[in-house]
């Protein structure tokens, strides 16, 4: 029976994150986008060889439900006006595992959003955001709102937007 294997994905949506297909495009684009290494020491340009090694490992952790991710490193970036930006930096592996979710993940949240919405968006940008108030000016409003959620995540009430999650993903072996 499907699910019985712990090695055997059981639902669509882990299948579809697990798929050869989907994990050698995850690793494509978070070698796209390089970055530092996480708190394990691991480059970007040492990912294909760790996969090789370790990946059907990792598969039966997360198919099991006892993958955990490595702690996130801690970076401060200097800001122009003096003070510092706080970026979290997570392990290779962890961000092609991330990736692998997203991009099987954002086909079926982004319809959600608002077409207002421009922030960590695909195919929109800061400019995009920009372009579209200067029409809304043109149009005659006289006010743009720019909203940073800056600690969203820290205050946000996790059983109202896991509530929220759950309305799209019914999928619980992948939430």
């Amino acid at each position: 029976m499907k699910g019985e294997n712990p090695a055997e994905p059981n639902t669509e949506l882990c299948r579809r994150m697990l798929s050869p297909r989907n994990l050698v495009q995850a690793i494509s684009n978070v070698k796209k986008n390089r970055g530092s290494a996480g708190v394990d020491g691991m480059e970007v340009y040492e990912i294909d060889e760790y996969m090789e090694d370790n990946w059907k490992r990792i598969e039966e952790q997360i198919l099991a439900r006892k993958y955990k991710p490595k702690p996130v490193k801690r970076v401060e970036i200097p800001k122009d006006n003096g003070g510092v930006r706080l970026l979290g930096v997570p392990c290779v592996i962890d961000r092609v595992i991330q990736q692998a979710m997203v991009q099987v993940l954002s086909p079926l949240f982004e319809p959600t959003f608002s077409d207002y919405s421009y922030g960590f968006r695909p195919g929109r940008s800061a400019e995009d955001a920009l372009r579209k108030a200067q029409e809304y000016m043109a149009e005659g409003y006289k006010h743009v709102v720019d909203l940073d959620l800056s600690k969203f995540f820290d205050t946000v009430n996790h059983d109202y937007l896991m509530s929220q999650v759950d309305r799209t993903l019914e999928d619980k072996d992948i939430r």
